[in-house]
């Protein structure tokens, strides 16, 4: 029996619209993984590591670059499917895209929550009057009225958001390397080897420096979401992997290069932005003020899009008879109103959470929201493999973008994913972590062997 499926969505589902151009996808891959992790979160990871962590975010990014590689791959020989997470379906099943659906919409629903409490954090600061829970919900609310108003505003909001991520990024890189370059170039690259060497920590600290990493290079694959509501998605998701993937390594390798450079790396402290240590040693005016606002703005962006893809990924669930179908029902200008309210809404409970119970409900949700990430690229990249071979036997024709020197990538990033996974459990501050994501992926599996296992046995 053939591995492909007819898993499109059902003709009588209502059909979304096309109106994010192909600059709205490009900004939105970008924004999707420049976020806070870089800007603040890299601090903890430079660390714990010291300088070599250049290699573990080369080594991540590598693992990236592969793992979007294999979804751009089957978009465009699938351009029928909406979501990626819906490829798991059309190359292991039911349970596969079910599972994949749930999880990854969990996961943005959650960091929806996790970014609006950063971005209320970040407010109080200046408006210390405003509980950080309530400003925290009126983020939501803010950002849920502009996925409402169109699938255009969402596109034009992140647009505007990623281009200020950008800006700044490029600003830092091309005034880090004048710096570098102009004030004591030998004394700035022996940062790199000072204080314990290259990696003080050693060789093993590379590896355990991707776990830390790779986290925060999840996210392109939000593209091939919004691909689906442009009016070429197959160019626009090949033009995806190429150039903008490789982009986003430069900005990250060439950004944490030069940080260790211009400081050393143990003058870092896991909750400082690093950018702003950098920029403070080059005496550049009100460097902790304007990263406030780069990271409240890159904040704003992932809880814009965490928005927009947990409606996007209910939706098609709907369609596909794996959530309530109400929430398919689309208002007059193609925006799934009830998925951005239901997906919204649980955000909003989520910041309760954070208030009523942060030790145990809160720090649960949290927990889970990395390593479900990786779970769903595991099994995305399975899915993968079993398609690519099908399609080689029955349609090569439509492999127009493909996975490099397969199978043999293919596999590599299917044995990092699960390592890095691994990893996590001999590490006693990740264990929690995997643990909390397999809970939540045997919740998922169990959820359908109760609403659909049935059915598609019937089927």
């Amino acid at each position: 029996m053939s591995v492909i499926q007819d898993t499109a969505a059902p003709q009588s589902a209502p059909q979304l619209g096309k109106s994010l151009a192909a600059r709205h996808v490009t900004m939105i891959t970008i924004g999707g993984i420049i976020g806070a992790g870089l800007f603040v979160g890299s601090s903890a990871s430079i660390a714990t590591t010291g300088p070599a962590i250049i290699i573990s975010y080369g080594l991540a990014g590598l693992v990236m670059l592969i793992v979007m590689r294999m979804v751009s791959e089957m978009a465009v020989a699938h351009p029928q499917i909406g979501a990626f997470t819906e490829f798991a379906r059309e190359g292991l099943g039911n349970w596969a895209g079910f599972a994949n659906g749930w999880l990854y919409w969990y996961n943005w629903a959650i960091i929806a929550a996790i970014e609006a409490l950063a971005g209320a954090r970040i407010i109080h600061e200046w408006l210390p009057g405003y509980p950080i829970w309530a400003t925290g919900w009126a983020l939501l609310a803010a950002l849920t009225a502009v996925n409402m108003l169109s699938t255009r505003s969402y596109g034009e909001f992140e647009f505007w958001f990623a281009s200020v991520k950008v800006a700044a990024i490029i600003v830092f890189i091309v005034v880090g390397l004048v710096f570098v370059l102009g004030h004591d170039p030998m004394t700035q690259v022996g940062n790199l080897y000072v204080h314990g060497g290259f990696a003080p920590f050693g060789p093993a600290s590379v590896l355990s420096g991707v776990v830390s990493v790779i986290f925060a290079l999840c996210g392109a694959e939000i593209a091939t979401i919004a691909a689906a509501e442009s009016p070429d998605p197959a160019r626009t998701i090949a033009r995806m992997t190429g150039s903008v993937i490789l982009r986003i390594l430069l900005f990250y390798v060439g950004s944490i290069s030069l940080i260790v450079m211009i400081v050393p790396w143990n003058t870092i402290h896991p909750g400082d932005s690093p950018f702003a240590v950098a920029l403070e040693a080059m005496h550049i005016p009100a460097a902790a003020f304007g990263m406030k606002l780069i990271v409240l703005t890159a904040v704003l962006s992932c809880l814009n899009s965490s928005i927009y893809v947990t409606s996007r990924v209910l939706f098609t669930l709907s369609a596909r008879g794996d959530a309530p179908k109400a929430l398919v029902k689309l208002n007059r200008r193609l925006v799934p109103t009830r998925a951005i309210l239901f997906s919204s809404l649980v955000g909003y409970l989520a910041v309760y959470a954070s208030v009523v119970s942060p030790e145990r409900v809160f720090a649960f949700l949290i927990n889970a929201v990395g390593s479900i990430m990786l779970l769903i690229y595991l099994i995305t990249a399975l899915a993968q493999i079993r398609l690519r071979r099908a399609l080689e036997r029955t349609d090569p024709d439509r492999l127009k973008v493909k996975v490099w020197l397969f199978p043999w990538l293919s596999y590599a990033a299917v044995v990092a994913m699960a390592g890095v996974l691994g990893a996590m459990l001999l590490i006693p501050d990740r264990q929690a972590e995997v643990i909390c994501g397999l809970i939540c992926l045997a919740v998922a599996l169990m959820l359908y062997a109760a609403f659909r296992l049935g059915r598609d046995t019937a089927s």
